[in-house]
């Protein structure tokens, strides 16, 4: 049974909430939390590659996104999701587990870093920072909460394959990506996310982003890791390298061929992700 065919189960947040999940593999756990409009499928292809008789991957849906409730809009915060992410480790009797944070999780995981550090045992990022860089949120603007312009899997593999950033990746791998992106109904290609995404999106942009390096500091003493697409237009390398002055230990890899962000099973991907977790106590 691979991720994708494990069902969904459910709990209920603490604001009434229905929130999906999928658990997978056995041994010691993993909170893996996905990017903004992404869900617990952005860990297909990690759950492929890991050894999941010895990691166990818990992959959440965020409200609004995948199988879960749809929410009021301005829940759809980081604050609210961090809490959602420990309301779910509540629910599973799971006192602290490290997180595997996507981009949007990586802030989520940086937030929980600030408000209940005792509930992790490390962090790792994958493609993000304490900065983001303006080119990505611009480019987030282009798409988030707007219907696809395209009707079937394969128009959208197509053009997920020109995407700027990545180059080497296989047909096949861009049509399982869109798989996992979009939904599907008599019309064509729907997004699998709540569009009101996008009321808080507009919100802020513009404004100046908040400092988020006390987030990044709140992980001291933890175990963290980071992976950054090399071609990334979200984390970038002046940020990537104040991040590694700031946290000399830091497990890191640049991964080769990838924007924002890498699918986390290519080799130096993984590499970071399995010295991680043995670094886990």
């Amino acid at each position: 049974m691979s991720l994708l065919n494990t069902p969904h189960k459910f709990f209920n947040t603490s604001d009434g909430i229905r929130l999906a999940y999928r658990d997978y593999g056995s041994g010691k756990p993993l909170l893996c939390l996905s990017g903004l409009t992404r869900n617990s499928s952005d860990f297909t292809f990690l759950a492929d590659a890991l050894d999941t008789s010895s990691n166990r991957l818990i992959c959440l849906d965020y409200r609004g996104r995948g199988a879960s409730d749809r929410a009021p809009s301005l829940t759809y915060n980081v604050p609210t999701e961090a809490r959602d992410s420990l309301e779910l480790l509540d629910h599973l009797n799971i006192e602290t587990a490290p997180i595997l944070g996507t981009s949007r999780g990586g802030l989520i995981a940086m937030t929980i870093a600030a408000l209940a550090k005792d509930r992790l045992t490390g962090i790792c990022l994958n493609d993000i920072g304490p900065e983001i860089a303006a080119q990505g949120i611009a480019a987030i603007n282009t798409y988030l909460g707007r219907p696809p312009p395209f009707k079937t899997y394969a128009e959208a593999a197509e053009i997920r394959a020109t995407l700027p950033g990545f180059a080497n990746v296989p047909p096949e791998r861009w049509l399982a990506d869109v798989h996992n992106l979009f939904d599907h109904d008599a019309n064509g290609l729907t997004l699998n996310y709540d569009p009101a995404l996008r009321g808080n999106f507009d919100a802020t942009n513009g404004q100046p982003l908040p400092d988020l390096w006390p987030l990044f500091d709140a992980m001291e003493g933890l175990p963290i890791a980071l992976i950054r697409g090399a071609n990334s237009n979200i984390l970038s390398a002046q940020t990537t390298d104040k991040m590694r002055t700031r946290r000399p230990d830091m497990i890191y890899a640049s991964v080769p061929d990838r924007g924002h962000v890498p699918f986390l099973d290519e080799p130096d991907a993984l590499n970071v992700i399995n010295t991680f977790l043995k670094a886990i106590p």
